[in-house]
């Protein structure tokens, strides 16, 4: 059984943006989507014994180190996107779990769906923008939590 999902939609750097967060009995599902899809599915999970920190607002929680990312479905378009996809996905899971309305450490499957960058990236394969749109993606997230 699921409550109702939550939905979040804005413009970021001019692409139509949206967040929506459905909770089931054993998982959360999180998906975002500049292209009207579900995209790439990733499974985060963390073992019950690993301790988390409750978020410090307002900066964002780091992932645990524990984390386990296990693609499900679909793949991103390239290398370094798989690679911000795991990063958003380790992070919309990190948000969830320290949500103060904790919804316990259910598994939580992040559906990323994003258009594809044309900027070459910088030392640490990011650019401005993927850090921008990943900025305003995270703060969707935790406005679709605080309506869960």
């Amino acid at each position: 059984m699921s409550l109702s999902p939550h939905r979040c939609a804005r413009a970021i750097d001019g692409d139509h943006t949206e967040v929506v967060v459905q909770f089931y009995a054993d998982r959360v599902l999180v998906l975002v989507t500049q292209l009207n899809k579900i995209g790439s599915l990733i499974q985060a999970t963390l073992p019950d014994s690993y301790p988390l920190a409750p978020a410090p607002a307002p900066a964002l929680p780091s992932p645990p180190a524990a984390i386990l990312l296990t693609p499900l479905l679909g793949c991103a378009p390239s290398t370094h996107e798989a690679s911000l996809y795991d990063i958003y996905a380790a992070q919309i899971a990190t948000l969830v779990w320290t949500c103060k309305d904790t919804h316990g450490r259910r598994a939580v499957i992040a559906g990323i769906a994003l258009k594809r960058q044309r900027i070459s990236p910088g030392e640490d394969g990011l650019t401005e923008q993927d850090r921008g749109v990943f900025a305003q993606v995270m703060d969707m997230v935790r406005v679709c939590m605080q309506g869960a």
